[in-house]
This record gives C-alpha cells, sequence and structure tokens, in this order.
C-alpha cells in the first residue's frame, strides 16, 4: 500500500509493500549548495544541471542572487551567471540550511562581502562558532548571537592564505574556509580532516583549481595570473548525481522488506559519502554496483538493490564520520536485523535539524524495538518491528520523515504528524516512493 494522506493534510501515511523497478531520487544536496556557490563566484556562465529542488538548495538559489549572481531557474538546469557578487541588500534567510549560512559565511568573508544571516527557529538553536573561528583567523570580522544566528559579517577581499586545523572533522567548516580563501595570495593548508566529504575539493579540481587532498589534509595553491580576469574557479557545466543520502532510504526499506528488487539510477558513489553502504555491506545487505562511471568529477554507479535477512553490526570512528546523515535510516536496517547493532562516535547528530540520536529512538521504541541510549550514539536490539499506536513525531526532520517510510515498508501502516518536512531536501520523495511500491 503506497503512502497516502490522511485527515489532516499534513498527518501521512506509509503503507507497507516491496520496492520494486527503477527510481532516479533527487539531486545530491551537498553538491547541489557548492555548485551554486562556485558558480556564483565563476566569471561566466555555469549549467547546473538536474539539482537538487528541496527548500534547503533554493535557500541557497535565493541567496548568490542576492548577492548578485544572474540565476535562471528552469526547473531542471539552473544556469548562474557569476563573478560580480556584491552586498546584499537584506538579510540572507538561511531557512533551515546550516550549508546554506554556514559556507556562505566563508564564500562572503573571504570576498570583502558585508552581510547578515538568519533563518528559522530550527536553525537559529544550531552552532555557528565552529565556522566563524577560522574565518576570523583570516581578517573577517564575524559576529554571531551567542554562538548562532543572526549573524554579521564583514569580509576581506584578500587573504594572505594559511594553515588552518579543523576543530572537528567537518564538511561544512573545510568548505567554509576554502571558499574563503579561493582569493588568497598564498597557499592554504587544512589538516584534521578524518575523510569527511570532499565534495568541494572535487568540484574545485573539476572547474580549474590546483588543489590536493587525501582524506587527512587538503592543499589548495594559489591562482597564478591574472586573478581578476581568471576568477576564482572556471565556470562550466556540474550535473549532479542522484543524492546517496535520499537513495538511503529507499535502499533499506528494499533491503529488509521481503520481494523487493530495485534499481537506483546514477547515485554517487563518492568514497567519503559510502560509509552508509560500507554498513549496510557489514549487515549483509544484497546491493550490486553497475555502470561505475565519473560525473563531472564525481564516481556514480547504478545500484541493484534486494531482500535479504540482515545481521547486526558495529559503526563508529571514521564510518560514522562518512556516514553521518544516514545514521537514522541505518538504525531502521538495525530494527530488522538479527542482532545488536552498535553505534558510537555520532555525538553531532545531536546538532542536527534535530536531535537525531533521541528522536530516532523514540521512533523505533514506539514500533516495539528496544534500544540503549549513550551521548554518542545508540544501541539496536534488532529483530524487527510492529505497527505503532499512535502517529509518529518527526520533529520537523525531513530524514526522520523518510525514515519512517522505510520503516513501515515491512510493517506499516506507519503515520507521521508532518509530510511538509520532506521538502526540506526531497520534494518529489512521496511521488517517487509511491511509484515503487506500485
Amino acid at each position: 500500500m503506497p503512502a497516502r494522506p490522511v485527515a489532516n493534510e499534513r498527518v501521512l501515511s506509509f503503507g507497507a509493500g516491496p520496492l520494486r523497478g527503477e527510481v532516479r531520487v533527487a539531486g545530491d544536496k551537498s553538491i547541489s549548495h557548492r555548485a551554486l556557490m562556485l558558480a556564483s563566484l565563476a566569471s561566466g556562465t555555469s549549467t547546473i544541471e538536474l539539482p537538487n529542488r528541496g527548500q534547503d538548495v533554493l535557500a541557497t538559489r535565493d541567496a548568490v542572487a542576492a548577492l548578485g549572481a544572474q540565476v535562471d531557474d528552469r526547473e531542471t538546469t539552473i544556469v548562474v551567471n557569476g563573478g560580480r557578487l556584491r552586498d546584499p541588500e537584506a538579510t540572507i534567510d538561511a531557512r533551515n540550511s546550516g550549508t546554506t549560512a554556514r559556507l556562505l559565511l566563508g564564500l562572503c568573508a573571504g570576498n570583502g562581502i558585508s552581510a547578515r544571516f538568519d533563518g528559522d527557529d530550527s536553525l537559529r538553536r544550531r552552532p555557528m562558532e565552529r565556522v566563524a573561528r577560522p574565518l576570523r583567523a583570516l581578517g573577517a570580522q564575524i559576529e554571531t548571537t551567542g554562538g548562532r544566528l543572526p549573524a554579521n559579517v564583514r569580509g576581506v577581499r584578500m587573504p594572505s592564505g594559511a594553515g588552518y586545523v579543523l576543530e572537528v572533522p567537518s564538511a561544512q567548516i573545510k568548505s567554509a574556509i576554502l571558499l574563503a580563501n579561493l582569493n588568497a595570495s598564498g597557499p592554504v593548508r587544512i589538516t584534521g580532516d578524518r575523510h569527511s566529504r570532499d565534495h568541494t575539493e572535487r568540484m574545485l579540481r573539476h572547474l580549474g583549481r590546483d588543489i590536493t587532498f587525501d582524506g587527512r589534509t587538503i592543499e589548495l595553491r594559489p591562482q597564478t595570473g591574472d586573478r581578476e580576469q581568471l576568477g576564482p574557479v572556471n565556470p562550466g557545466r556540474i550535473r549532479i548525481p542522484a543524492d546517496l543520502s535520499a537513495a538511503a532510504f529507499f535502499i533499506v526499506a528494499a533491503a529488509i522488506t521481503p520481494g523487493s528488487d530495485l534499481l537506483l539510477s546514477e547515485v554517487g558513489v563518492n568514497p567519503t559519502r559510502t560509509g552508509f553502504l560500507d554498513a549496510m555491506a557489514a549487515m549483509d545487505a544484497d546491493i550490486e554496483f553497475h555502470n561505475r562511471r565519473d560525473l563531472d568529477g564525481e564516481p556514480v554507479a547504478d545500484l541493484r538493490v534486494r531482500y535479504r535477512p540482515l545481521r547486526a553490526t558495529a559503526i563508529a570512528g571514521d564510518l560514522v564520520v562518512r556516514a553521518i546523515d544516514e545514521i537514522p535510516i541505518v538504525a531502521v536496517a538495525a530494527a530488522h536485523s538479527a542482532g545488536t547493532t552498535t553505534v558510537r562516535d555520532a555525538a553531532e547528530l545531536r546538532s542536527k535539524e534535530s536531535d537525531r540520536i533521541a528522536v530516532i529512538m523514540e521512533t523505533l521504541r514506539a514500533c516495539g524495538v528496544e534500544m540503549v541510549e549513550h551521548d554518542d550514539g545508540f544501541d539496536v536490539m534488532g529483530g524487527g518491528a510492529h505497527v505503532p499506536s499512535r502517529t509518529l513525531a518527526t520533529h520537523g526532520d525531513h530524514r526522520i520523515a523518510m525514515a519512517i517510510a522505510a520503516l513501515a515498508a515491512p510493517t506499516g501502516p506507519h503515520e507521521i504528524d508532518d509530510a511538509d518536512c520532506i521538502t526540506v531536501s526531497f520534494p518529489e520523495f512521496l511521488k517517487l516512493w509511491e511509484s515503487a511500491q506500485r
């Protein structure tokens, strides 16, 4: 039975049923953000194909337009004419998008731009100082509100280049530092990474920058020649892979639901993002890779997923860094596995759109799954779930809402209190989910 709305338009009931056929999920959210930002800096016209259409990415689209980029949104492509950014006339509203706020703080900090950033109530609760501190080190003035939004930035035009040590291995922090130093007169070296997602580094290389990275250290060399004429990056085409984080909900649902046989096309399989796939492999999920290839600097593949009984595993360390956004949906897989799955080193989940450790525990416990909470993770005692006796709360978190859809596939119906939050990252989710369960 596919997902269907009930009396309240925000409430949605996800039904049980196998997933079959072929699906291309939404464009990668992380890559879409970065494509828009770098296209806004390039002197010329860039075309972004199949971008993510969620509210988070639209916040970035609107923000770069407010900063002076010419943006022509053509639904399946976004054409950006960049290179002439300026101070925005009004506060930049990052809405619910931490990526928009944190990365654009970096972009403004190193490009001589003065701006004010704000967001919704959820984003206002999320930390910003971890990004602000390294940006102040290059000379930018940044004022936060108790370490959070609203925040004001007054940027510098040409940083000197420097060495940075990451406080935490965060793709957002290192990306903000890189965006702030694209006009640096000297080399930039960032250490302390632990294989966090490297989309910014790959896209900079695709757009002509001299950059090296190995999962631990990033080195960005300054532009040679006339920087004013060349711009910090070259314009070009960027085709966005299908988002592995979005595909993860379909993958887990197919892996735990008897009768499933699903093909997911053109999925990004960047090694810094495949911690989720490694965790599923450790659980003995039946996932086949087909047609591996490169797509504008990013590795992609078609993934075939079929049902097979799963077993428990342990997830910690660098694997968590490479799977941080997928930990809630891994917990759903764990609930349908044999044995006890342990997750550690995932304290970062408490600072997402919701406290995802607490919320996924609340969700699974409501479905009869036994769990033990830890400060930095949880234990999941597998063996299956059942239909909850009440509507499940998403806490406005898009990933929790979609995780519940996967949870319902073998055992539904499961009802959620807020279907609207899914549009943050994946507005096509319900349509594609229904087509896969048909």
